[in-house]
């Protein structure tokens, strides 16, 4: 690890690394910079950030604006491969194998702007990748060579068993109707499939078995990139050494407690050679018509290291973050809490709603920290009245409640989810809950019955 001479008193007046941390709930609030009465369910979309890691950052930015050239010429290496150092460590990998880019959906842009592509290759997504990435998959097939894009369909609820076997049947039917070629005497497939797989999906939120998933596609020969743009800080125990995908993303800046906008881009060294570019393109590109004298290709690493002059607080905050969460009890004493949260509190709002939870298996299987809650709502809303529906409730929650949880239509049904952190209890929930009663009245009152919609079946 990097001692570096830039010493920062970022836990001072914030927390004793010498004593435990309070209990999990309401007393860890005080860690974080959330106005009072508000109430966070919703860490899942953008993070939140403690303030020692908040310190962290402006201390950073103060030594940064000091001695901009010290700290861009030599400073700044170190520290950022110490960030890359931890966060290999956390997902087993080797520390040349992770760079960090600004988010998710800049590190699948870098994966698929990089692969060659032919028109008889296949990219898979599903109906519930997020759009983000779902929108850099279309404009890749609709740019020559116009590769195509295949869906496979995902309905919740549903079990790993099932996503499992529907996953693989469509493999094999893909596989069945791609073009073949003869080469030395036996028939080869022409093209490639391209499998992006999500290992939580965020609507509705549910843990895939993405480590299943990957060694399918192992099995199949299909290029797998994971989107785990989740994972990081909400899955314990991962280790791409072993699973061994062929990419693998995931945010720091949603679970991880690091300032946004960070993500971990993950290539192991045997395909490195494929990612020939960052995106952007940074001065560290090597040309095939370079001269001699340059850096070695592939240079995935150092590529990454500089891609311009940006705010590198957000990945150099990483070690502090971590050294936040080893004091509250490390990865699996968070995880366990927020997951029994996360399971309790939705099954205490499904009661209040008179409704249930999307994930009924006997283990909870789909669910780690965020949870789906059926919302009491009618079915049969036309699609134009969707948004309408939703923005009046996300709106409604937070300017008539201060609470916030996310809400989406899925499989024919209304539902909301809630993400579990270690500052949240049960009584979140049930704030959650009252207001979700009386703004679920109003909309079949007044939202619906003013667009003439049938708002007399929940």
């Amino acid at each position: 690890m990097v001692h570096h001479s830039w010493s920062m008193d970022y836990r001072a007046g914030f927390y004793d690394s010498t004593h435990p941390p309070p209990e999990f709930g309401h007393a860890m609030l005080k860690y974080f910079s959330l106005e009072p009465g508000y109430v966070n369910l919703n860490n899942g979309s953008f993070g939140t950030v403690p303030r020692p890691v908040t310190r962290f950052c402006n201390e950073l930015t103060n030594k940064v604006e000091a001695n901009p050239d010290r700290y861009h010429r030599f400073s700044f290496k170190p520290l950022l491969a110490d960030s890359r150092e931890r966060v290999a460590q956390l997902v087993g990998a080797h520390t040349d194998e992770c760079v960090f880019v600004s988010n998710a959906t800049a590190a699948i842009n870098t994966i698929m702007r990089n692969l060659e592509w032919n028109a008889e290759d296949i990219i898979i997504q599903t109906t519930t990748t997020w759009r983000s990435t779902s929108r850099v998959m279309h404009y890749i097939a609709d740019t020559r060579p116009y590769p195509m894009l295949s869906t496979f369909k995902l309905t919740f609820p549903t079990t790993h068993k099932a996503i499992l076997e529907a996953f693989h049947a469509h493999i094999k039917g893909l596989k069945n109707n791609m073009l073949t070629v003869s080469e030395n005497g036996r028939q080869v497939r022409k093209g490639k499939i391209v499998a992006v797989i999500d290992a939580i999906v965020a609507n509705p939120a549910s843990y895939m078995p993405w480590k299943d998933m990957v060694a399918i596609c192992r099995e199949e020969g299909v290029v797998s990139l994971v989107d785990g743009a989740h994972c990081l800080g909400q899955e314990v125990g991962i280790n791409l050494s072993e699973i061994r995908p062929d990419f693998w993303i995931s945010n720091c800046h949603k679970w991880l407690y690091s300032r946004r906008g960070s993500a971990v881009l993950y290539v192991p060294f045997r395909n490195q050679h494929l990612i020939r570019s960052s995106v952007p393109t940074s001065t560290h590109y090597v040309s095939p018509r370079d001269g001699l004298g340059g850096p070695k290709a592939p240079n995935f690493v150092m590529q990454h290291e500089w891609p311009g002059a940006i705010d590198f607080s957000s990945y150099l905050c990483i070690p502090t973050s971590l050294e936040f969460r080893a004091w509250l009890g490390g990865e699996e004493v968070i995880n366990t809490y927020c997951r029994n949260l996360s399971i309790k509190g939705s099954k205490r709002l499904a009661a209040m709603l008179g409704t249930n939870v999307m994930d009924e298996t006997p283990d909870s299987q789909l669910t780690l920290n965020m949870s789906n809650v059926k919302l009491p709502l009618p079915a049969n809303v036309s699609n134009d009245k969707k948004t309408e529906v939703n923005d009046f409730l996300e709106l409604s929650l937070l300017r008539e409640y201060n609470v916030f949880a996310v809400t989406f239509y899925h499989n024919n049904a209304w539902w909301v989810r809630c993400s579990s952190q270690v500052f949240n209890d049960i009584s979140d929930f049930e704030k959650l809950g009252t207001a979700l009663i009386a703004l679920c009245r109003e909309v079949k009152m007044s939202v619906l019955n003013s667009h003439g919609e049938d708002a007399t079946h929940a």
